[in-house]
């Protein structure tokens, strides 16, 4: 299973927390980033995103790209824990390649979890995507970094 952590691109600040919307630099973010990932996953991969509309926003722009639906899963939502995450998306047994549009520090906390075998504060900037996959080698399933991509770069 390949897994993709997507960290929603800026939003504005203010509440209701769930109802921040992405800011210009943010809907830019998300394009970039979402123009490389269409250019790069499978056509089979799954886009599940926060409730969050900020999350659904970034997600809506790989969905447009790609002709994806976004299934809005609330286990993604902000403040979710990395187990409840890994356990949304079926890690490791998925059989399709999936891509998680949430939110810090969750996300970090799924990346460190899956590559150091803890949950640490590790950061995912802002619109940007950590790539992993999982294999099974001798019985021992192994997570292996593919990508780390950072939208200023693109």
């Amino acid at each position: 299973m390949e897994l993709l952590l997507w960290r929603h691109a800026e939003a504005e600040p203010g509440e209701p927390d769930l109802g921040r919307q992405l800011t210009a630099k943010g809907e830019k973010q998300a394009r970039r980033t979402a123009q490389w990932l269409h250019a790069h996953l499978p056509d089979s991969a799954r886009i599940y995103a926060s409730p969050a509309l900020r999350a659904q926003q970034t997600a809506q722009a790989l969905a447009e790209l790609s002709r994806r639906k976004v299934k809005t899963v609330d286990a993604l939502a902000p403040e979710a824990t990395p187990e409840a995450v890994l356990q949304a998306v079926d890690w490791p047994d998925a059989r399709a390649t999936i891509v998680v549009v949430g939110h810090q520090p969750t996300l970090g906390q799924v990346a460190s979890l899956l590559l150091a075998g803890k949950a640490l504060p590790w950061s995912v900037k802002k619109s940007g995507v950590w790539w992993l996959q999982a294999r099974r080698r001798d019985g021992v399933l192994n997570v292996v970094l593919r990508a780390v991509i950072n939208p200023d770069l693109l």
